[in-house]
């Protein structure tokens, strides 16, 4: 059942990410690739509290590089928290390490769907043009801000859906434990872990950039292998 639902996200995603498709038809595939990759990391963690061999707790490494590190970085933290991993973001010359804690399945699904949205916002951002008397860095700062909180949001609203409709009675528990031993090992790697504040942008570019995300094609876990993110621009 899982493969056949991924099969059916690969295709959803594939389509999102043709720089021919519009944002009409990027949207009418969103709604059901979100569904489906919400459905399969509840599928994923039952089956886990079953088999726990099957899907370990972990961690991996993201690098982010300029230009707009920061707000790549922004972009995975909003992805990787509702998909119930832990982000931990380390400065590396111009850019960033994102350490992500979480199970198997979902950074795989994090890993993946980062790099989908990566190339979606490429495009929306390759097509939005900057207003007059806008600085175009302040403004694509601020748009990304917008796709990335929207994004977050999208992926909230489809876990709770999916949490809801399993129809499992155990469901909520299985995922609080998971979640329960994604922050103790992030404590055992970070003990002294301060929150960063919160940032400030002077862009005009928010409203549009979470119109964006509202069209964002959320499919993920079967992400072509030759997908990969088109640069952003200067």
């Amino acid at each position: 059942m899982s493969e056949a639902m991924l099969s059916k996200v690969r295709k959803l995603l594939a389509q999102a990410e043709d720089p021919a498709c519009t944002p009409q038809e990027s949207a009418a595939f969103t709604a059901k690739a979100t569904e489906l990759i919400a459905r399969y990391g509840v599928d994923r963690a039952l089956l886990a509290a079953r088999d726990p061999a099957s899907d370990p707790v972990g961690d991996r490494q993201v690098e982010v590089f300029a230009p707009y590190a920061r707000d790549k970085a922004g972009l995975l933290a909003a992805v990787a928290d509702p998909l119930r991993c832990r982000c931990v973001r380390r400065q590396q010359g111009s850019g960033f390490v994102l350490h992500l804690f979480g199970f198997a399945s979902d950074l795989e699904r994090v890993d993946l769907l980062f790099t989908s949205l990566l190339v979606q916002a490429a495009h929306g951002l390759a097509g939005t043009p900057v207003p007059a008397g806008e600085h175009p860095g302040a403004f694509r700062r601020s748009w990304l801000a917008g796709f990335a909180q929207v994004i977050g949001e999208r992926l909230r609203a489809a876990e709770a859906d999916a949490v809801e409709g399993s129809g499992a009675p155990s469901v909520a528990l299985v995922l609080a434990d998971r979640s329960g031993r994604v922050e103790r090992r992030l404590a055992e790697a970070y003990p002294r872990l301060r929150t960063a504040a919160p940032r400030r942008l002077a862009g005009g570019g928010f409203g549009s950039g979470a119109a964006a995300g509202r069209r964002a094609d959320l499919g993920d876990p079967g992400v072509a292998a030759s997908a990969r993110p088109r640069p952003l621009p200067h």
